[in-house]
């Protein structure tokens, strides 16, 4: 597996290390951590994408500036799995390189060891989420300068 990004890793050691009954209430204690959208961004909603595989309604925007990368996600309160879930991704992938975004396994989410504890559609809404992630990430990053030959 390829090595994560320190925040990502910490973040899985976190749930490693707990019982996997107790994995569920870490999850809901990330759910209240999504951080708040940038007020510049909190009027935009046609800047979101919708990830219509989460059974609640998830949002997501990615801004590549000077290289890093910057993640923004509105979930409502009332779906704490999946507001944990965007805050897991906004948390763990913010400020890293695009490079470093784009190498995070595309399992990820299920590497958390929630697959017991969270119904597969969920998960299958954080595989689809770190997806769209990576996907902005590849559409926004600065193309690398062209050699010549």
């Amino acid at each position: 597996m390829t090595a994560l990004p320190d925040a990502l890793e910490t973040i899985r050691g976190d749930f490693h290390a707990l019982e996997e009954r107790d994995r569920l209430q870490l999850l809901l204690e990330f759910s209240n951590e999504l951080p708040e959208l940038p007020e510049r961004y909190r009027d935009h909603p046609d800047l979101f994408e919708r990830v219509v595989e989460c059974q609640s309604p998830v949002y997501i925007f990615v801004e590549v500036t000077s290289g890093d990368v910057h993640v923004h996600a509105t979930a409502p309160a009332e779906a704490p799995t999946t507001r944990g879930f965007a805050s897991i991704l906004a948390q763990g992938l913010d400020g890293l390189s695009a490079d470093e975004v784009l190498a995070v396994p595309d399992d990820f989410p299920l590497d958390l060891g929630l697959t017991r504890v969270v119904s597969p559609l969920r998960m299958r809404g954080m595989v689809a989420m770190l997806g769209r992630i990576k996907r902005q990430v590849t559409e926004k990053r600065t193309p690398a300068p062209a050699t010549s030959h």
